[in-house]
């Protein structure tokens, strides 16, 4: 009994740190940020909060971890209900809109991720992105032969992907729009074949054709 109420102690002192900080960004760049406010804030000490945490980069760390254990799980959802096979490309979209999801569910948050005001925090968000792809590239690669390596797959489609958003938050492109749209560009991308092998060692055709049949699959919102 006593071992949950402290660890409800601990969620809770967590929480409020992982609050205020996310509150304080509205005000101030991440960088100003200092131990001393950020606690006075939370409304807790410093020895509390060097108890749980090494500085302001562990506690903004944690913050990036709850985030990804709420896409991946999303992530899952998507594949159990619609990618049970664990087609490639709708394995990719499926990522896509778990990314952006959780990126517009979580806008109080991510706002503050911008690269001009919060370099550190644009790119520890972008190196968990990056990661993340890769990772889930490493594992189509056990499947099929890719052109490329999965670092550099995952930087092409990263890297594009946010282009893409971007451009079209420019444009005033509606949310819906710019997630149906991305969803689009990235199934033809991936549906061309243009990643993987197209012929194997006796000349014969792989798996583009597969891919070209998953693209009109995957193209539906």
């Amino acid at each position: 009994m006593l071992g949950n109420m402290e660890d409800r102690r601990i969620i809770k002192t967590k929480r409020n740190l992982k609050e205020a900080l996310i509150t304080m960004l509205a005000k101030e760049d991440f960088e100003h940020i200092s131990i001393t406010e950020l606690c006075k804030r939370a409304e807790v000490s410093r020895i509390t909060f060097y108890a749980h945490y090494s500085d302001k980069y562990a506690l903004l760390d944690d913050i990036f971890n709850d985030m990804l254990d709420i896409g991946t799980k999303d992530y899952q959802r998507r594949q159990e209900e619609n990618n049970p096979g664990r087609r490639i490309t709708a394995g990719y979209v499926n990522m896509l809109d778990s990314i952006l999801g959780l990126y517009y569910d979580r806008f109080d948050f991510f706002q503050y991720t911008n690269p001009e005001k919060n370099p550190y925090l644009a790119s520890r968000l972008y190196s968990i992105i990056l990661e993340t792809v890769e990772m889930h590239t490493l594992h189509v690669k056990q499947r099929f032969p890719l052109r490329y390596s999965p670092k550099k797959i995952a930087g092409f489609v990263c890297f594009g992907m946010l282009g893409f958003v971007n451009e079209s938050h420019k444009e005033k492109t509606p949310l819906e729009e710019i997630k149906k749209e991305a969803r689009r560009l990235l199934t033809d991308v991936l549906g061309s074949g243009v990643l993987t092998e197209t012929v194997d060692s006796n000349g014969q055709e792989t798996i583009d054709a597969g891919m070209k049949k998953w693209k009109q699959w995957g193209s539906n919102p």
